[in-house]
């Protein structure tokens, strides 16, 4: 039976190797979107022994009788917590007690070990755009997500010149993505129509100079016709003139007649500094 979307991952190997790729370390606490029946949970749980059991999970179920379900499993496991709701609600409201400093948080709801934590979930297809968006706009990022997401948007994500694309610009921006494994249908239950993969997102350790905002703003411009050069994305998108626009290109090293596929994070950088100059 599929709840809410969720084709559960029924290969002991695969939850292993998503596992390993968390690197997990004393005083972590791991968020995990999505737990379903509890098949990486477990995996997460043993592999925190090997670390001296400094390990905090908590677990965001949608499902309400999953989340039942893992509450029962995991009941005599003090350092597992069940949360049952809204992945993409939650994440921000648990992200921000990161701010805090390495002492325990407490809240109504949650415990939270604030040294760092980390990301991981099977993800369900239809959430996975917004999850991404949701995870780059954290006020305090976690220091690395290891995602199952379906295969193609996993390419998506790690694109490069001359492959950029929307998606890419928006990830690479906060974190370096690199596709650890795939996925076949045959290990899920039930199957889904398409194979996946698991996406680590490294989140980059220094911040970058040019503002989210500024930044997000040259993506949008940028890409809201890929199939044009990035001279003409720029005229349509703001009031500049255009030969102007194109000397300004020029002298930041763009040939004008590129698409935004041929752009890399630092060249979309570059050019959202010229956005704010000639607006």
């Amino acid at each position: 039976m599929k709840h809410l979307g969720q084709h559960f991952l029924k290969n002991r190997s695969v939850a292993k190797k998503i596992v390993a790729a968390l690197e997990l370390a004393p005083g972590d606490t791991v968020i995990e979107i999505g737990p379903g029946h509890g098949e990486l949970t477990e995996v997460v749980e043993r592999e925190s022994w090997s670390v001296n059991r400094g390990i905090k999970i908590i677990g965001v179920e949608k499902d309400h009788e999953l989340a039942a379900q893992l509450r029962k499993k995991f009941a005599e496991d003090k350092n597992i917590e069940i949360i049952e709701g809204d992945a993409i609600r939650i994440l921000p409201e648990l992200c921000s007690a990161f701010h805090a400093s390495r002492s325990t948080i407490q809240d109504s709801r949650f415990t939270l070990h604030a040294s760092r934590f980390k990301i991981v979930g099977n993800i369900p297809y239809y959430i996975t755009g917004h999850l991404l968006r949701t995870i780059g706009e954290l006020e305090v990022r976690p220091v690395l997500c290891v995602l199952m997401v379906q295969e193609e948007v996993a390419e998506r994500i790690a694109a490069t010149p001359p492959r950029m694309n929307r998606l890419a610009a928006s990830v690479q921006f906060w974190a370096e993505p690199t596709i650890i494994l795939r996925v076949p249908r045959s290990d899920f239950a039930p199957p889904p129509d398409v194979d996946s993969a698991v996406v680590k997102l490294e989140t980059w350790s220094v911040q970058r100079e040019t503002p989210e905002k500024e930044y997000y703003k040259a993506v949008k411009v940028l890409f809201q016709q890929p199939r044009k050069t990035v001279l003409n994305n720029l005229v349509a998108g703001s009031e500049a003139n255009k030969n102007s626009l194109s000397e300004k290109l020029l002298e930041i090293g763009i040939p004008p007649e590129n698409r935004p596929q041929d752009l890399s994070v630092e060249d979309i950088e570059k050019i959202a500094k010229l956005l704010v100059v000639s607006l």
